[in-house]
């Protein structure tokens, strides 16, 4: 357990569904543009890429492609893709089609992504049911589950590669609920436990710093359901 880690969050980079708005993506990779921005991400940290101690990454497609291009010199020298520690339980929070992982079978089955240790995908992480439902509640616990999870590591420097709607969930504040903070993509925020909670069920965090942001905003699935209820969009 090392309560006293930094925890080095970073939200994908650019994916085809924040393009065209388009939800029907299953599973939406990385656009062209995507991937630039996350290969660019990996030149503007270079003093975390050194000093990271783990990379862990929720198991959809496009977190594992930022993964693999914007932490690439910290992959390399931890000794590679098969010591990323994949944690479906940081996936992306709506029922979406875009928002849902593949199963492990067919990430195996794909040469891009069959290099990560896909072991921890069980056969009910894309369900969306039970503990992966969008409900508020199973949101809360799950993302309860990540900061324990995160907790619970021995290392120092812990990156997280995520989402932007489970990231705000996994950094709510006591009392206040999810963050209301609009990722950009393949943007970089550095937090640590906050001393008073971290001894606790739900062990909150509070931020120490901006690091960087490759690309600019993209809305995730959550805010543009707001936008088109409230007639923005």
């Amino acid at each position: 357990m090392a309560p006293n880690s930094r925890l080095i969050l970073t939200r994908h980079a650019q994916a085809e569904h924040n393009v065209d708005l388009d939800y029907s993506i299953h599973d939406a990779p990385l656009t062209p543009l995507g991937k630039k921005q996350a290969t660019s991400l990996a030149r503007q940290i270079p003093v975390l890429q050194k000093e990271a101690d783990v990379i862990i990454s929720s198991p959809l497609k496009r977190t594992l492609q930022t993964t693999y291009l914007g932490w690439a010199p910290a992959i390399e020298r931890l000794g590679g893709l098969k010591k990323v520690v994949c944690l479906p339980q940081a996936q992306e929070c709506n029922a979406l089609p875009c928002d849902t992982g593949s199963p492990r079978e067919v990430l195996e089955a794909d040469p891009e992504f069959a290099v990560f240790d896909l072991a921890p995908l069980t056969p009910d992480w894309t369900s969306k049911q039970g503990f992966w439902a969008a409900s508020d509640e199973a949101l809360y616990n799950r993302a309860r589950y990540v900061r324990q999870f995160l907790r619970e590591r021995p290392e120092h420097n812990i990156v997280l590669v995520a989402h932007g709607d489970i990231l705000r969930r996994i950094t709510a504040r006591p009392g206040k609920g999810p963050s209301t903070y609009q990722w950009k993509n393949a943007e970089v925020r550095i937090f640590e436990f906050d001393p008073e909670y971290v001894d606790t069920e739900d062990c909150f965090l509070h931020q120490k710093e901006n690091v960087a942001a490759a690309g600019g905003y993209g809305p995730t699935s959550t805010e543009l359901e707001i936008e088109q209820a409230e007639g923005r969009l």
